[in-house]
């Protein structure tokens, strides 16, 4: 209601204190005496900080040190956990609606593995190698593309060990 009232035109009659005549004249309700407020003069303390605040500021400073290492830290795995998490939901999703032909191949990938620890029986360096060999055989015979992908893959990179390994030797051998 009050910014109701200030757009309405109202008329003040105002007593002269001198006996002159009164004047028709109108004025502003914010030229009144009545309506006007002084401007103070404020300004603002900031307050002194307590004993806790102290503490608090010094603890914030000992800490952040390690909070930005944290925080690194944590930008540097994010991707990877992220992308292990994706790896799992397409898993999950691939197992809940499998191509008709996935679990007898995944069953004849993981029989050959059991064959090959059968047959290796006796050696330690047999029983790694065996079923690593024919399980990777088995899943080459039914995903031939990825095996050509990797095959690439891992030889690029064991080429670039041995020629990494090559010069270093090279470099001890020579004074």
């Amino acid at each position: 209601m009050p910014g109701i009232s200030s757009m309405l035109p109202t008329t003040v009659f105002a007593a002269t204190t001198d006996g002159e005549k009164e004047s028709e004249t109108s004025i502003n309700r914010d030229e009144l005496s009545l309506y006007t407020v002084p401007q103070e003069k404020l300004r603002y303390a900031e307050p002194e900080a307590g004993e806790l605040e102290q503490s608090v500021a010094t603890l914030r400073k000992l800490v952040e040190p390690y909070s930005t290492w944290c925080q690194g830290t944590y930008d540097k795995i994010k991707p990877k956990v992220q992308s292990v998490v994706d790896c799992g939901n397409d898993t999950y999703g691939r197992l809940n609606n499998p191509p008709k032909d996935l679990y007898p191949r995944l069953g004849v990938i993981g029989f050959t593995g059991v064959l090959g620890l059968f047959l290796a029986r006796g050696s330690r360096i047999k029983k790694l190698i065996y079923p690593a060999g024919l399980m990777t055989l088995s899943a080459s015979l039914y995903y031939p593309e990825q095996a050509v992908t990797i095959a690439k893959s891992t030889g690029e990179s064991v080429y670039d060990c041995a020629v990494q390994s090559y010069a270093a030797v090279e470099k001890i051998l020579k004074p």
